[in-house]
């Protein structure tokens, strides 16, 4: 997806890692890199790797109906198996948390095998739609911290949207909200229980301060216009965003 064979070819003949690393990243126009670089590593032997890959805990932070089945690279887009990927989504469509282990299990009737669930898990994480679950204990402790940074971070939405990420326990990194699904949640915190209070609670703060709503890059001018807006915008995060966001430990 991202090199040819000749790239390929080329890259393995260049013994130093990190020179190989860079001459990749000029194939690619690459200009950012998410890589962990680890000193001293200890490698793990196949049965502990693959230990250790069936404790790792996954869940769906995306909408079901939303996962598309194919995947971008430098050479373009590739289609994925629906026999391999629509199984493992719809066995976590129900956003809980489950191990690489319970998913080889529950899919083995399905006929798919360890490493055909590894490599499906690992392109759905790549591409933002499972998310690596820590340990109990771990998301145990991290939960009164995210709490406190995400309740700053709602307030400062009411007129700010500078921000637009919260702090997730459940993977001990952030998820992408936009400022009025930080509004949505910050509404539903203080006791609004429907897409239409949520929209309405929205509303209230942004004709508080003379600001409006766009559609179709235009400014909504009318009271009732903006409020239209913000109910449908309310109504999509209750029912393709929220459950995902409940999964992760913030509604």
């Amino acid at each position: 997806m991202n090199l040819t064979h000749e790239q390929q070819a080329f890259l393995a003949e260049i013994p130093d890692a990190m020179f190989r690393q860079s001459v990749r990243d000029f194939m690619v126009n690459q200009q950012f890199r998410k890589d962990y670089w680890v000193k001293g590593a200890r490698r793990l032997t196949v049965l502990e790797q693959a230990e250790a890959l069936r404790r790792q805990r996954l869940l769906l932070v995306s909408h079901r109906p939303d996962v598309p089945l194919k995947v971008s690279g430098a050479l373009g887009d590739a289609a994925l198996s629906e026999a391999v990927y629509l199984p493992l989504l719809d066995l976590m469509a129900d956003h809980q948390p489950r191990t690489l282990a319970q998913m080889e299990d529950a899919l083995r009737a399905r006929g798919l095998s360890f490493p055909q669930v590894l490599q499906a898990a690992v392109v759905l994480a790549g591409a933002g739609h499972l998310a690596p679950v820590q340990d109990d204990e771990a998301v145990a402790s991290a939960r009164k911290a995210t709490q406190a940074a995400n309740t700053h971070l709602l307030q400062h939405a009411r007129g700010s949207g500078d921000i637009s990420y919260l702090a997730i326990p459940v993977t001990g990194g952030g998820v992408a909200v936009g400022r009025f699904q930080q509004l949505f949640l910050l509404a539903q915190q203080q006791g609004r229980k429907t897409p239409q209070e949520w929209a309405q609670f929205t509303w209230d703060l942004l004709a508080a301060q003379g600001q409006r709503m766009l559609k179709d890059g235009q400014a909504l001018d009318t009271a009732q216009d903006n409020l239209a807006e913000l109910t449908a915008q309310a109504t999509v995060f209750a029912e393709k965003h929220l459950p995902g966001l409940r999964a992760l430990g913030l509604a």
